[in-house]
């Protein structure tokens, strides 16, 4: 069900990206998350996107910032009535990952200057069942596990509902305000702050309503073309049960449903 926008909390990634917005804040959360200091960020955009077509999908990350020696893309992930294999988080990992590094090549860069990378879901799930506060990957040698091959590049699966012992307590505060709200820290407290100071800005109000609208549009798109794909491939095989030709079904598609001749050739191949 679609929350209204001042029901959002840190867990929505709308929210959660206009809270790490703040330099200062998105910095802590990463020294957090990755137990280690984080240089300056340069920047942080939010729900950036990547296209490398006219025609291609887009993908929107997250939080997509950088310091001097890495890039770094943050996604929030809950599991919205999916199971966590249908997300394919480790592919889409590996997608975001090439595309941050794209992103660095087709300014110019050559090869040798990728900075690392850090592509980290935190998922308000566990995502691969086994229990740990999070799954961190890396690139290393099937034959001799100490051998890394240190390609820069690290995927880190956080796990919101672990109840391990070992957790930071920085981390485990970071890790219940996500699930509950509940602040405890000095770092919690912040992003508390920081979101009710996001319920408050109308600006962002209105930018949430319009992404609203524009997703419902594109579900309702996505359904009307299911109808109408489901009531092409239900003529054609009518048609065909009652002993019309090829040729005859052809012109009855093409007249019930006013295609082009390239459409109708592809839904015969499909259906015939």
């Amino acid at each position: 069900m679609t929350k209204r926008y001042e029901e959002l909390t840190i867990a929505d990634d709308f929210m959660f990206g206009k809270v790490m917005e703040d330099k200062g804040l998105c910095r802590k959360v990463l020294e957090c998350l990755l137990e280690k200091p984080v240089g300056r960020l340069e920047d942080v955009q939010t729900q950036r996107e990547f296209r490398y077509t006219s025609e291609g999908k887009p993908i929107r990350l997250d939080v997509y910032t950088r310091d001097r020696r890495r890039i770094y893309d943050a996604e929030m992930q809950n599991l919205n009535h999916q199971s966590p294999e249908s997300l394919e988080l480790p592919r889409r990992s590996r997608f975001y990952q090439s595309s941050m590094d794209m992103d660095h090549l087709n300014k110019g860069n050559s090869y040798r200057e990728l900075p690392e990378g850090r592509v980290l879901f935190i998922c308000t799930f566990d995502p691969f069942g086994l229990g740990y506060a999070k799954y961190s990957f890396q690139n290393l040698c099937t034959e001799d596990k100490k051998l890394y091959l240190e390609d820069g590049t690290e995927k880190i699966f956080y796990n919101c509902v672990s109840d391990a012992e070992d957790i930071p307590e920085n981390l485990r505060e970071l890790y219940e305000y996500i699930k509950t709200g509940k602040v405890g820290g000095n770092l919690t407290r912040r992003i508390a702050q920081a979101v009710e100071r996001a319920r408050r800005n109308e600006v962002w109000r209105s930018e949430y309503m319009k992404e609203l609208l524009h997703d419902e549009d594109v579900r309702e798109e996505g359904r009307a073309e299911g109808r109408a794909e489901g009531e092409v491939k239900g003529t054609i095989r009518i048609c065909k049960d009652f002993g019309l030709s090829f040729e005859e079904t052809v012109t009855r598609v093409r007249e019930m449903f006013q295609l082009p001749d390239n459409e109708v050739q592809r839904d015969m191949k499909l259906y015939w």
